[in-house]
């Protein structure tokens, strides 16, 4: 299975390296139209610009010659034009080229017609003698006219496909990136519950606590066994309805390792909104739950401490501030009794005050 993805990887980079000499190809078309007609003109314009020019006119000598091109003025959706002899055209007869230097006769053009019916341009051979070309010449025109838009069209779909390339490889690098970035397991996973694509976190975690090594095409159920993958299953599904899941769970692995677990289903779209698989994600939220329990513990302590003080405490401090007023009514004298009972509740409130401490060392722990 890799082979054939590394196979099918070079030949698309073989392919989209391809060193096109569009200029070089569309030469040799030029000369050979005016070889295979026998003529001495051949050209290739767009937009009305001379592109490639095979010729013995001594083209500096005339003035603005593109803008009197006679494929200028062609209907741009009719086939091959002829015109064996422009002194006797109605509407060339008067171009200073027919007239003037350099006394252009015979002239013949096929338009450059894309596949979806746009006329980019003309193929024109052209003579200074009056003639004509036959049948074979023709269709030799109407087809070379055909090659010279392949090749453009060509070059134009390999730098698409080069461009597109580039976006697919650069929206996989951000995918990966985002992947490897992350600090939880994840997984992408399509409708058939096989692996799409994962990050290192869920490889190494599936490897040390399942003992298995994932790999792109695997099935869950190669994965999870028993409840573990019915409730997989089960969420999974939900998910691929539309309906994101989430939740919060410890698990105890065969190691004796016990995460709590923030596990997220989100549903993944195409394109065109249609859900193609499932995106999950769980990230080890072990530590945040131990703080968030000892934070439930240390509320509870303070919830005895402060049952101790509100309550517990009262009562012996208000026996001893209650000796305070007997000993002040009797001028600071007290009997032994009275000093007995005295010690007893200040006992009481030290052996509470005690257990407040040990209230706040375990807090501590």
């Amino acid at each position: 299975m890799q082979n054939k993805e590394l196979e099918k990887l070079q030949a698309v980079h073989r392919f989209l390296n391809l060193e096109i000499n569009k200029d070089h190809e569309l030469q040799e078309i030029v000369e050979l139209a005016a070889e295979l007609c026998r003529v001495p003109t051949a050209v290739i314009t767009t937009d009305g610009v001379i592109r490639y020019l095979k010729s013995n006119i001594d083209v500096s000598r005339i003035d603005d010659l593109e803008s009197k091109l006679f494929c200028n003025f062609l209907d741009k959706h009719q086939g091959i034009t002829v015109i064996p002899d422009a002194t006797q055209h109605p509407f060339f007869s008067t171009s200073t080229l027919v007239t003037d230097y350099p006394h252009i006769r015979f002239y013949a053009g096929a338009p450059l017609i894309t596949h979806d019916n746009y006329t980019l341009g003309y193929l024109c051979i052209a003579d200074t003698v009056a003639r004509d070309i036959d049948d074979s010449q023709r269709h030799l025109i109407t087809v070379l006219a055909k090659r010279i838009i392949q090749i453009m069209e060509f070059e134009f779909s390999l730098e698409v496909l080069k461009q597109q390339f580039i976006e697919a490889k650069n929206a996989e690098i951000k995918l990966r990136s985002y992947f490897e970035s992350s600090g939880s397991c994840l997984l992408l996973i399509d409708q058939n519950l096989r692996l799409v694509a994962y990050n290192k976190n869920m490889y190494k975690f599936l490897k040390r606590v399942n003992g298995v090594k994932i790999h792109p095409g695997m099935g869950v159920n190669e994965i999870l066994r028993g409840h573990y993958l019915n409730d997989f299953v089960k969420d999974f599904q939900i998910a691929l309805n539309g309906t994101p899941v989430t939740y919060e769970r410890q698990v105890q692995y065969r190691n004796g390792e016990k995460i709590w677990w923030h596990v997220s289903f989100d549903p993944s779209y195409d394109t065109d909104g249609e859900i193609i698989g499932i995106s999950y994600k769980a990230t080890d939220i072990t530590s945040a739950k131990r703080y968030e329990e000892k934070i439930l513990a240390q509320n509870e302590s303070l919830k005895q401490i402060a049952h101790i003080q509100s309550h517990e405490l009262r009562k012996p401090v208000a026996g001893i501030l209650g000796f305070m007023e007997l000993f002040k009514a009797n001028k600071y004298r007290a009997t032994k009794e009275d000093l007995q009972l005295m010690e007893k509740i200040t006992t009481e409130l030290d052996e509470k005050i005690r257990e407040i401490v040990a209230f706040t060392e375990e807090d501590k722990d």
